[in-house]
């Protein structure tokens, strides 16, 4: 997938493996998946009011309140990982805040252990939160670089993840 900047020169995508993931076939908060590209490459290739909105629209989908909403969440951190390490990226910090949530959601698991028979559930939402914390810690290992960062903001936040992760 190719982009045209502002300026009318092409770039290609860092999200080219998006339209290898089954988006309409997965659930977020709101039903289908499927506009979760269209937000990816909002947050990667907008404006800085774009890409906050896209974010903002996508955390509520994935991971709202603590809790990871939907299926479709473990399949979307290995984009957040990536678009994490993109200079040009303008809400970094708050990719890197989202990957925490993701990392730090217990709600289900904790909700599970209350009232078992959730377990039982045909789409069990343990599952999901587990699948993207194991997603979340499966690219750990690029926290090294953003730890490196001279943005102030996106070390702290990065710090916080590997905290998060140290456990």
């Amino acid at each position: 997938m190719r982009h045209t900047s502002p300026t009318g020169v092409a770039r290609s995508t860092p999200l080219a493996a998006l339209s290898q993931v089954p988006w309409a076939e997965m659930q977020d908060s709101t039903g289908s998946a499927a506009a979760i590209p269209l937000l990816l490459n909002g947050i990667a290739w907008g404006d800085p009011d774009t890409a906050r909105a896209a974010l903002e629209d996508l955390r509520k989908r994935i991971c709202q309140y603590g809790f990871v909403t939907e299926q479709a969440t473990a399949a979307t951190v290995p984009f957040l990982w990536e678009l994490a390490q993109l200079p040009h990226v303008t809400v970094r910090a708050g990719i890197i805040q989202l990957l925490k949530a993701i990392a730090d959601a217990r709600q289900w698991e904790s909700t599970a252990a209350a009232y078992p028979k959730l377990l039982n559930r045909r789409e069990n939402p343990v599952v999901w939160e587990r699948a993207a914390r194991q997603a979340v810690r499966a690219r750990r290992g690029e926290l090294n670089r953003l730890l490196a960062e001279p943005d102030t903001e996106i070390a702290r936040a990065s710090t916080e993840l590997a905290r998060a992760l140290a456990d």
